[in-house]
């Protein structure tokens, strides 16, 4: 008999949870019986709000859900509030698994994402790389779901959310006939980001164009004292940085005519709402299976270079101690990704 409560798992991060909602909303069009309870930071509670049939449950792993005990106190919580059928693992993680554990119990039939680490590491690997393209985190989370005898017909064809309505606070500075370009410059691992100064090069050149607005997106301290020296430079930039709730933030990305990000969760947050990214890659590739949902393959910014990919998520220094994969990145190749969309919308 097929599942219809499952209790779906994806503490973090921002861009891998992002990437399970087409997943769980094609799901649930395809199977209306099923009802999911969704284990995330609370946080991310947004991106599930638009989600039919769909409960978030907050994971406090630095309160009270913290460690060992804590995850049994959330396990006995979820097991007072609900009757699952299932267990969707979509992290397969030391905190996951101490929850599947403490279910056992129930004799819930549980399934859990392979994560195709051994393909990944000769994807990444220094010598003789296998590069060619790996199975998609979408297609993964599905498999999950299929194992429990829910298969899923994934359509990248059409955006997962219509656009939302504006914060009030947001009608001042987007216009309606502008074009609108967001710009998210920060990635969590260096590695990943192309250097600021570059980056200032390609905002020089954006800001000249007519009838073109610039926004520009981020968070914590230090992305928020460095999105306050872009603006400084560049006067015309709309600095959303800690002005806005991420829900706000969510609705004014889903009314951008284009985004330009890092391979970071900004490129996942504006492909549910449809809206094109151009992406730009170093250290990482779209191989690996992180790439934007629908977004077009031509949209990615990479160059050539024997040694990318280095790693999956962008997290380990540099070996050749040059970040060349960026460094060697023009401003021009962004630019002209950057025009050909923008000139394709006008």
């Amino acid at each position: 008999m097929k599942p219809e409560h499952i209790l779906v798992i994806r503490l973090s991060a921002m861009g891998d949870v992002a990437m399970t909602i087409p997943v769980l909303q094609q799901l649930l069009q395809q199977n209306p019986e099923v009802q999911l309870t969704v284990l995330t930071q609370g946080f991310l509670a947004p991106l599930f709000e638009p989600l039919e049939r769909t409960t978030v449950y907050p994971v406090e792993t630095k309160g009270r859900h913290k460690g060992v005990k804590g995850l049994w106190q959330l396990c006995r919580e979820l097991k007072k509030q609900y009757r699952f059928d299932a267990i969707a693992d979509l992290h397969n993680v030391l905190r996951s698994k101490i929850i599947r554990f403490f279910f056992k119990s129930s004799r819930l039939k549980t399934a859990v994402i392979d994560k195709g680490r051994r393909q990944k590491r000769k994807l990444t690997r220094k010598k003789n790389k296998e590069l060619t393209p790996l199975k998609s985190s979408f297609q993964r989370y599905a498999d999950v779901f299929a194992e429990l005898g829910l298969a899923i017909s994934l359509n990248k064809s059409q955006p997962v959310f219509a656009r939302q309505p504006l914060p009030e606070a947001a009608m001042s500075f987007i216009i309606p006939g502008k074009k609108y370009i967001c710009i998210a410059p920060f990635a969590r691992h260096p590695e990943k980001m192309y250097p600021l100064e570059q980056m200032k090069l390609v905002i020089a050149d954006l800001v000249k164009r007519e009838n073109t607005g610039i926004v520009l997106i981020g968070g914590g301290a230090r992305e928020l004292a460095l999105m306050q020296e872009f603006q400084n430079e560049f006067p015309q930039i709309i600095n959303l940085g800690g002005k806005f709730s991420f829900k706000e933030e969510l609705a004014i990305i889903s009314h951008m005519d284009l985004v330009l990000s890092m391979d970071s969760a900004n490129m996942h947050l504006a492909s549910l709402y449809g809206v094109p990214v151009i992406s730009v890659w170093g250290a990482t590739h779209p191989f690996a299976g992180f790439y934007g949902w629908g977004q077009s393959p031509d949209h990615a910014v990479q160059i050539e270079l024997y040694c990318r990919p280095c790693s999956v998520f962008g997290n380990k220094p540099c070996y050749r101690g040059d970040h060349a994969c960026m460094r060697q990145l023009p401003p021009e190749m962004i630019l002209q990704k950057v025009s050909g969309e923008i000139n394709q919308t006008s």
